[in-house]
């Protein structure tokens, strides 16, 4: 029998459909599904797939517990690895014991290659003679073609390229868990409340801070802008006046006064320029254009992810931005003309010669990002359906021809000031006919020769302020993340999806808060080359070496240990000073705004000794008795803002599918439809809205974690119970409070046993 292993059940179950020749039969061994089937050449052949990696590598369980093991140890300790998914393994094992050919078709990547190299392992275990029959399927895409292709020309599994990804997985904990088990320690920020630092993480996080800081250091210059309506013919159009910025707002004031009927045209100029077709989507790219639709950069990915087991585009993570001459692009085309393009693919067909547009990155194991398979709107939900169109729509666009812009400029004089007005419209449409998202909307201005007349019919004289550089959206910032070399196009998002879990970024365009700041300045002072993406990329660099045999896993490992060891003992040494600094950020966090009752102090985030439970409270207690409820679930952040209604201070909840804004004040009017809600409820003896309970999985489908998440649920108590608030200073409280093995593996960190974070009482502030 030959057994063929995929990286995820979908695979395993697509790759049967396409190989087979007759009827599939599914059968079920500890619930993982496996496909039977005889292929083509008659063949008895069974797929499986896994849950990702089904095995991780960790820590000796000696090393497990935080408070007894120095963080620096991690640094040298030994690494065991340990299987994840015993039920995926005892399904490929005992698969694998009937096997006499083996075929791994996971992902064509590094991650992938390591996991293919997993599997090999686990099936050598239980038949040492797979590993002379071994053989690697590589596809771009689950499609009819490109499997029977990936299939009639099986490859050898690359040692190298599996090695590499191991190297990352090495690094990665090695990094994550003792610079996180340092900072958490060095503030006692434990339990679910831990700091993660990471290898990669931590320089992403300083490029968003190091923005925010140049906003605010940013000084706004007031300038003056006038403007005019002008008509021509019954056509109307905008001029401005050519000093385009005033920054002297009594000339600007005498200029704006005289202004008088007529204006006279003194030039008119029309240019046309082309507009290049954009390139094949690459993950960036992609991501990037996603993220302008209003999805994160995470959920991009992760419904790219769905389209490419559907075998509905090919596989997302690739740099490539060329097609290969191996890509039938006509036989794409045909496939969008039977779904929703029958139009505008059949305009494409109807071309003698295809002749695509280029980007400048070209590599050798995927293709650019493309359609594979050409389904009804309705087929898709709404979500997928906008990412599949992105991306067919971008396809056509790389093969349609060059749109053509006309510009063009009017000057003209207005009682003896100059003015000028600019129009554009689209010529030909080209490629923006096929991809409408880059498309600027026409500003047509009137038909106008030199010495034409126009009337005034409006005036304006606008106060305005030069602006601080705009925040890094999530697109922006993958870019940015490419640029520098931090990270990969299979991992990019998922670290800006961890500063948004650890709370150090929220929003998007990506704000940091305070806590998030803080941990960068302090990293970038006491450990510069943690902070760095010079050395991260470094890394990243020779991991690439190891591929191409230049480096082994080993040397590679033993260097960034030595990195490592360098930036923990100058972190050492400053301990007490960057815990300092980052409870500076936490505290800073926890403040909400002025107190609306005495008018003298702040509120803040309080968590109560007795009850345990969060409220805001005013820091001038016990002269200023001013408290308020909080929800018990999601990170606060406080905006800036006072209710209009109540002068108390709003804040932002995160933790849900939206962020939740509202005021601090329970009986503000602006809540009365709320609490009418409820209390009809009440009487009809249902519950209160208390939201839904979650099952949270981790990557490997294993539920880790069920809890309750409370629907904006507040109480009362914690204000009633509140005593007097302890100056705690710089010293962060001691955490009661266990964190889940997910919440640890994000970070590559063991977590803390619950019985040892229990040794200490809480504090009375919010953690």
């Amino acid at each position: 029998m030959r057994l063929i292993i995929t990286e995820k059940n979908d695979a395993a179950k697509k790759i049967a459909g396409i190989l087979a020749k007759g009827g599939i039969k599914e059968d079920s061994f500890l619930k993982i599904p496996s496909y039977f089937f005889t292929d083509a050449e008659g063949q008895a052949t069974a797929a499986v797939g896994l849950k990702g990696h089904v095995v991780q590598v960790d820590f000796p369980p000696e090393f497990s517990e935080w408070r007894k093991v120095e963080p620096k140890a991690l640094i040298d300790a030994p690494l065991v690895k340990t299987e994840t998914a015993k039920s995926v393994v005892r399904a490929v094992k005992r698969l694998a014991a009937e096997a006499t050919t083996l075929i791994i078709a996971t992902d064509f990547d590094r991650e992938g290659e390591l996991i293919g190299l997993e599997a090999l392992n686990l099936a050598v275990e239980e038949n040492p003679k797979l590993v002379r029959t071994v053989k690697r399927a590589r596809f771009s895409a689950l499609t009819s073609g490109e499997i029977t292709r990936a299939f009639s020309h099986l490859d050898q599994l690359s040692e190298p390229l599996a090695r590499a990804g191991e190297a990352r997985q090495d690094i990665d904990l090695i990094w994550g868990a003792t610079l996180t088990r340092f900072v958490s320690l060095a503030t006692s920020r434990l339990g679910s409340q831990f700091l993660s630092v990471g290898r990669v993480q931590t320089p992403t996080l300083v490029l968003v801070a190091e923005r925010e800081k140049e906003r605010r250091a940013f000084v706004s210059e007031p300038f003056w802008v006038v403007k005019v309506d002008l008509d021509s013919d019954g056509q109307g159009f905008s001029a401005v006046h050519k000093e385009e910025r005033f920054t002297d707002e009594a000339r600007a004031t005498a200029v704006f006064e005289k202004l008088a009927s007529p204006g006279r045209v003194t030039a008119v100029k029309h240019t046309s320029r082309k507009v290049p077709r954009p390139a094949p989507f690459n993950t960036t790219s992609f991501t990037s254009a996603a993220t302008s639709l209003g999805f994160s950069a995470s959920m991009a990915m992760r419904i790219a992810e769905d389209l490419y087991m559907a075998g509905h585009i090919s596989y997302p993570r690739t740099d490539n931005t060329v097609y290969p001459p191996s890509l039938d692009l006509r036989e794409t085309l045909e496939l969008l003309a039977q779904g929703e393009y029958k139009h505008e693919a059949g305009e494409l067909l109807a071309r003698s010669a295809l002749h695509p547009s280029r980007g400048d990155k070209r590599t050798t194991d995927h293709p650019p990002i493309y359609p594979t398979g050409g389904p009804k709107r309705g087929e898709l939900g709404e979500r997928d359906w906008r990412l599949y169109e992105l991306v067919a729509r971008r396809f056509m666009a790389t093969l349609a021809d060059e749109a053509v812009m006309e510009s063009n400029r009017v000057d003209l004089v207005l009682s003896g000031e100059p003015f000028f007005a600019r129009g554009n419209r689209v010529v030909q449409a080209g490629w923006f006919a096929f991809y409408p998202y880059s498309r600027q909307k026409d500003l047509e201005l009137p038909p106008l020769d030199q010495d034409d007349l126009v009337t005034l019919v409006d005036k304006q004289l606008e106060a305005k302020e030069t602006q601080p550089p705009s925040r890094y959206g999530q697109g922006t910032l993958i870019e940015l993340m490419e640029e520098h070399n931090l990270g990969t196009k299979a991992t990019r998002h998922a670290i800006i999806q961890n500063l948004y879990d650890r709370g150090y970024v929220h929003g998007n365009p990506v704000e940091p808060t305070e806590m998030g700041i803080k941990l960068a300045e302090a990293l970038q002072e006491f450990a510069p080359r943690i902070a760095s993406p010079e050395m991260t990329a470094e890394l990243e660099k020779d991991m690439d070496l190891i591929s191409v045999r230049d480096l082994t896993k080993e040397e590679v490992v033993a260097i960034s240990r030595d990195l490592l060891r360098q930036a923990y003992g100058s972190l050492e040494q400053n301990r007490e000073q960057m815990a300092a600094k980052i409870y500076e950020g936490i505290t800073d966090d926890r403040i909400l705004g002025d107190c609306p009752k005495c008018g003298k102090n702040k509120v803040r985030v309080i968590r109560s000794k007795a009850t345990k439970k969060r409220f805001v409270g005013c820091e001038g207690y016990p002269e200023c008795d001013q408290t308020y409820p909080l929800p018990q679930r999601g990170d606060i952040i406080g905006m800036d803002e006072v209710c209009p209604q109540c002068g108390s201070p709003k804040i932002k909840i995160l933790g849900g599918r939206r962020p939740w804004i509202l005021c601090l004040d329970p009986y503000c009017s602006t809540k009365a439809e709320y609490r009418e809600k409820q209390a009809a409820r009440a009487a009809r003896g249902e519950k209160p809205a208390a939201g839904k309970t979650t099952t949270r999985k981790s990557a490997a489908g294993k539920v880790t974690a069920t809890r309750k998440v409370a629907a904006g649920k507040t109480t009362t108590k914690a204000a009633t119970t509140r005593k007097p608030a302890t100056k705690t200073g710089t010293k962060a409280p001691a955490k009661t409070r266990a964190t889940t093995a997910t919440r640890a593996k994000a970070t590559g960190a063991t977590p803390a046993p619950a019985a040892e974070l229990s040794a200490n009482a809480p504090a009375d502030d919010e953690s």
